[in-house]
């Protein structure tokens, strides 16, 4: 192959990056970690922290789907109970205005229902969030105090 094939110099090319890269990571000195005991109870208490917050989320949704069922049975019930209603002996006009209170009524139901799940999801959002983000700032303060304890040994 000739070197003005465009494939063997895309190959050279990749050839060099993958040298230059190398080189770049094999000239960077990392701080020894002398404290690994230290290092080893930080990622112990990371994963702990990642246990809690999945636990959280799991029983937020957990709420969330029992909350949904309930709102789901008792709209069934509602409807059930619409339906009854509706089929009485009224006027037209009279079984018109008792549609639309009915159709009012069931929309500020479905509004109301849908900013409670949305509240349980944003709560135990939020709980789950607070803790990985309480953690990571643990973590952060506790890589600079083995970074200072290894310049300072």
């Amino acid at each position: 192959m000739s070197s003005d094939n465009p494939f063997t110099q895309a190959m050279g090319q990749a050839k060099t990056a993958t040298e230059d890269f190398t080189k770049l990571f094999a000239d960077m000195k990392l701080p020894a970690m002398p404290d690994t005991e230290a290092l080893l109870n930080a990622h112990r208490r990371n994963f702990e922290a990642f246990t809690a917050a999945n636990r959280i989320a799991l029983e937020g949704a957990q709420a969330v789907a029992k909350r949904h069922m309930e709102i789901m049975q008792q709209t069934m019930a509602e409807l059930s109970e619409s339906m009854r209603a509706m089929a009485t002996s009224e006027t037209p006009q009279a079984k018109a205005a008792r549609q639309a209170e009915l159709l009012k009524a069931a929309y500020e139901r479905a509004v109301g229902n849908a900013r409670e799940l949305g509240d349980l999801i944003q709560r135990s959002n939020g709980e789950a969030i607070g803790l990985l983000n309480k953690r990571f700032a643990e973590a952060m303060d506790e890589v600079k105090l083995l970074m200072e304890k290894a310049k300072a040994s």
